[in-house]
């Protein structure tokens, strides 16, 4: 989203942005304001700037493990924000450019179909363009960082 000015792409390609040129499935992590790292999925073809931020996820395994990363926090904390969801799984910056197919990062596809309600709102977290509804989220999740509303 070259053309959207909260984008980390708006200024074109960059060292730091480089996975978000490159071809679609490759991860992008940054260190926000020096301290969260933030996964993102790289979402456009060669030479397009496009990623996906991952602002939340449910956590499904490896929970004991995610908890202690995340000093004994519950459940629905874990993973309930970009920062929280890279320190529970370990993501930081050594992950920049990782392919998600057949690495250690990955995207799995759920064994059983799932039927999600899925809400769309504005954006959180920005101040440019964040009026534009580009926040997807599963609705009545308790695992988002922050309420639909």
């Amino acid at each position: 989203m070259e053309s959207e000015p909260s984008c980390h792409a708006w200024g074109g390609p960059t060292e730091r942005n480089r996975p978000m040129f490159a071809r679609g499935g490759l991860a992008y992590v940054y260190l926000s304001y020096g301290i969260h790292h933030c996964f993102n999925v790289g979402s456009g073809g060669k030479g397009r700037g496009e990623a996906v931020l991952v602002r939340a996820m449910e956590p499904c395994e490896g929970l004991e493990m995610m908890s202690k990363a995340r000093g004994g926090k519950d459940l629905s904390q874990l993973c309930s924000g970009p920062g929280k969801l890279c320190q529970a799984m370990g993501i930081d910056l050594s992950h920049n450019g990782v392919s998600l197919t057949g690495s250690s990062l990955g995207i799995l596809v759920p064994r059983e179909r799932l039927v999600w309600s899925i809400g769309r709102s504005a954006r959180i977290g920005i101040t440019k363009a964040a009026d534009l509804p580009y926040r997807f989220y599963v609705k009545g999740s308790p695992f988002l960082s922050r309420s639909s509303s």
